[in-house]
């Protein structure tokens, strides 16, 4: 879970933003990280942030644990937690309706249901996070062509 996608590139080298798949531990971890807390960050702190693993519930315990102790540290303030729990259906077997439809505004095809359950679970998790409205989606159509979707 510390892949790094194409679509991120304009950022990856320098991690000046939060790459997705630090964006999935964070959500595993129940914390609302802002781009200011992230800004104060080591290099070395978001390298460890995206190398950490974040999988297991004892893992996303301990990641929050890590989370909490640097922005703290580095930010001044506590961590905050997530108000409510992120939706989890990028778990779901078949290609959620928000993907479709996001999918159809654009007007490419979605994946296929199949196609979708055989995606690792951080691209599926991709996908939902870059088709939701309150998101900038600009980098939908070059993560669904990088995962070799369209």
């Amino acid at each position: 879970m510390s892949e790094l996608f194409a679509f991120e590139s304009d950022f990856v080298a320098s991690l000046r933003c939060i790459p997705m798949a630090v964006r999935f531990k964070l959500d595993r971890a129940g914390i609302k990280l802002s781009l200011r807390q992230w800004s104060r960050f080591r290099r070395e702190d978001r390298q460890t942030l995206l190398d950490t693993p974040c999988i297991t519930d004892a893992e996303a315990r301990t990641y929050r644990g890590l989370l909490e102790l640097l922005v703290l540290a580095r930010a001044g303030e506590p961590a905050a937690p997530l108000i409510e729990p992120p939706p989890e259906d990028w778990r779901e077997a078949v290609v959620p309706d928000q993907v479709r439809s996001f999918a159809a505004c654009l007007g490419v095809a979605p994946p296929a249901d199949d196609t979708w359950a055989s995606l690792p679970e951080l691209r599926r998790f991709v996908l939902v996070k870059l088709s939701r409205d309150n998101h900038d989606n600009v980098n939908f159509v070059p993560a669904m062509r990088e995962f070799g979707l369209i």
